[in-house]
């Protein structure tokens, strides 16, 4: 099964043919395309556009680029509305959370207070968690360790095969898309091709991290067959197994996905 666990279908840079881009996305041959929330703005947008198209599921949260403009209130309405929605079978996550230092004007303590809480929002509910991680693994993982929640994502993977390793043991999985694509992406190429084959599952991210065929353009869900061909190529195996082996891996670590 062809999952995209990452895709902000909801992002404006879809206004204009939205449906379109899912109907493409599903003539490719993708079967389930997660949409996460950034924050407590879009989780009621993020979760009526899953009930338009049988392929979509959701995740709410707060992402940590969004913390310096969330009020602290939102932690509370987050819990709202996944007590809201916890019998929804289209909810499969919290996210998108977690930290990111690489922006020079970061708020590191309050996005680890917001991360932190959601993770135990996560706990709590006993949903998995889509998490960003860039330039913050280490920080991430030691809250993992803390917190535990029982499975989920580190999107959009960038880090050590150590780091990578860590994430493997405390029950995630770790996201490819579009910057594997890249001949210069050589870390995350060697991680792909080296890593045990529960490690990974597969995403686009679109609008964002387009793959080296439409550089620089906007990407789409329906780019994840020729992503998932790329990715098969670095291990060594056909399309069709690299699919079966990611998919299974997000069904693993997003089990809600395998209820609608």
């Amino acid at each position: 099964m062809l999952i995209d666990t990452h895709c902000h279908l909801d992002a404006a840079e879809f206004d204009a043919d939205r449906a379109g881009v899912a109907s493409r996305a599903a003539a490719a041959g993708v079967s389930l395309i997660v949409v996460p929330a950034v924050d407590a703005g879009n989780f009621g947008t993020v979760r009526e556009l899953a009930t338009t198209n049988p392929a979509l599921r959701y995740a709410l949260g707060i992402h940590p680029l969004f913390v310096r403009r969330a009020a602290d209130a939102d932690l509370q309405a987050l819990r709202q509305a996944l007590a809201q929605a916890i019998d929804d079978p289209r909810l499969v996550a919290v996210g998108e959370i977690g930290l990111d230092f690489f922006e020079p004007d970061h708020d590191r303590q309050r996005q680890e207070d917001f991360f932190c809480e959601q993770l135990r929002i996560a706990r709590d509910f006993e949903l998995p968690v889509l998490m960003h991680v860039r330039r913050s693994q280490d920080i991430i993982l030691k809250h993992l360790r803390r917190i535990r929640p029982g499975s989920g994502i580190a999107h959009a993977f960038n880090g050590s095969r150590q780091q990578a390793e860590q994430f493997l043991e405390l029950g995630m999985a770790l996201g490819f898309g579009g910057a594997m694509t890249f001949d210069r992406a050589r870390q995350i190429r060697r991680l792909v091709a080296e890593l045990p084959p529960e490690a990974h599952v597969l995403e686009t991210d679109a609008p964002d991290i387009a793959p080296e065929w439409i550089n620089r353009q906007r990407n789409e869900p329906g780019e994840l067959p020729r992503i998932a061909q790329v990715f098969a190529q670095l291990r060594g195996i056909d399309a069709a197994a690299a699919i079966a082996q990611t998919g299974r891996n997000a069904l693993r670590v997003l089990p809600r996905l395998s209820q609608a």
